[in-house]
């Protein structure tokens, strides 16, 4: 099941981007005295207390101004808390209540969410008591008083938030139908794509970037196989909003890759592969998803006998932090290679699910040792014991050393490539999890 999303909201300037970062644990977000700084959602995984969720940090929700930048700020909120499954409301205690704060949970009540709400800067309870006390006016219940800069009060905001985390039924049962995302960026054809395959306009086709507002989904069933489609707005492309800062607008594309099995990252050959579409690959990457990588409109550019291989040769190089992806060159408008593309999914799903025997593994742990040396450092060298999988979706395995500082990625990535020789796994990334043990062990 996919991971909740937990959405930070409010006005700019009361301390959401400083919460994110203590929250997630790293400097994610830029913080700085300026509102509208944080321009765009930022996302990052968290746990607590056994329960993983993903966190989405969003710029400053202004109602009612004008000024562009703000509005824009406030239309990727509002994506936000569409997408979200609990809200969190961060109001700033040295501001105090204001008119604005007000107007922002009138907002949030209509989303119909669950809210957390969050009085940020308290870096004395008893000193500002009085003042936390005065948000319960907002009518969204208990306000939750934190410093975000000092990380006082985080356990009673997260057990908070984690309490709203439900898992339905519903959910279960279609757990077990793969799940396939179409992503990528706006007007490359991916709501084009669902209606060839389901043979019918079931998705609002049009040449206006951001068309699709939400993710959609659409069962389908091939080959006696069901599937479920999720269809996802494009991110936006911000060269018309001047700023010191360049981000991208992830939420949807992030939200559908969190529930989906495999991604099918959609790029114009028109337009050929660009830094934005290797952002995209790079979330489902980052996730574990297998990825199709689908140049659609193949029909529209003037081809060689190259074409084939110059493209290829490109995506692969832009993308080469994902060498497993698998690629196919398809038109929507005309149908062309479309079954194809039911075929690639179907070969990625039984790639993610395939279990390999322990004795195999080790078979080809042992002929990988003879063949490259471990490395060793100040005189101690590595030593691989043996390899077991733990898990699929995507295929998990776990390598047993004598010490894992000198287990170099370098060495992983080559066992890793001697277990795709053997066995594949075309269009899913492979896990590997290094433990230690004794000899004796």
């Amino acid at each position: 099941m996919s991971k909740p999303i937990v959405a930070i909201v409010g006005r700019p300037n009361v301390g959401k981007s400083t919460l994110f970062n203590a929250l997630a644990g790293e400097r994610i977000s830029i913080v700085k005295d300026t509102p509208g700084v944080t321009r765009d959602r930022i996302y990052a995984d968290i746990e607590w207390l056994d329960k993983k969720f993903t966190m989405i940090d969003t710029g400053g929700i202004e109602p009612d101004s004008s000024d562009m930048m703000l509005r824009y700020m406030r239309e990727q909120a509002e994506i936000a808390i569409d997408t979200a499954d609990v809200i969190v409301f961060i109001t700033d205690v040295k501001q105090g209540l204001v008119d604005s704060d007000g107007k922002v949970a009138d907002m949030l009540r209509r989303s119909r969410k669950p809210v957390v709400l969050c009085v940020n800067k308290v870096d004395s309870f008893e000193k500002y008591e009085a003042d936390v006390y005065e948000f319960y006016n907002l009518g969204l219940g208990e306000p939750f008083a934190v410093s975000a800069v000092n990380r006082l009060g985080f356990g009673e905001l997260l057990d908070e938030i984690v309490s709203h985390f439900e898992q339905s039924a519903e959910d279960e049962e279609e757990d077990e139908i793969p799940k396939i995302a179409i992503v990528g960026k706006p007007n490359v054809g991916k709501s084009s794509i669902i209606n060839r395959l389901l043979g019918e306009n079931r998705v609002i086709v049009s040449d206006i970037a951001g068309t699709t507002r939400d993710a959609v989904d659409t069962h389908m069933t091939f080959n006696g196989q069901e599937f479920i489609f999720i269809d996802t707005a494009g991110l936006r492309r911000k060269a018309k909003i001047k700023e010191d800062i360049e981000r991208f607008s992830m939420v949807r594309t992030v939200a559908a890759v969190e529930r989906a099995d495999i991604c099918v990252v959609v790029i114009s050959a028109e337009e050929g592969v660009t830094e934005q579409d290797a952002k995209i690959a790079g979330i489902a990457h980052d996730a574990g998803k297998g990825i199709i990588v689908a140049v659609n409109k193949w029909d529209a550019i003037e081809k060689t006998d190259k074409s084939v291989y110059e493209h290829e040769r490109k995506i692969r190089e832009v993308l080469s932090f994902m060498p497993y992806a698998s690629v196919i060159f398809i038109s929507a408008k005309t149908g062309q290679r479309i079954e194809k593309l039911f075929e690639c999914i179907e070969t990625v799903i039984q790639n993610q699910n395939l279990r390999i025997k322990t004795g195999v593994l080790n078979e080809i742990l042992t002929e990988a040792v003879a063949m490259q040396q471990p490395p060793s450092d100040k005189g101690r060298r590595l030593k691989l014991y043996y390899m077991t999988q733990v898990s699929v979706k995507p295929p998990t395995f776990v390598i047993f050393v004598n010490d894992k500082e000198l287990m170099h990625f370098s060495y992983t990535r080559y066992i890793e490539n001697k277990v795709r020789e053997a066995f594949g796994f075309d269009g899913t990334s492979l896990k590997f999890i290094i433990r230690e043990r004794t000899e004796k062990e």
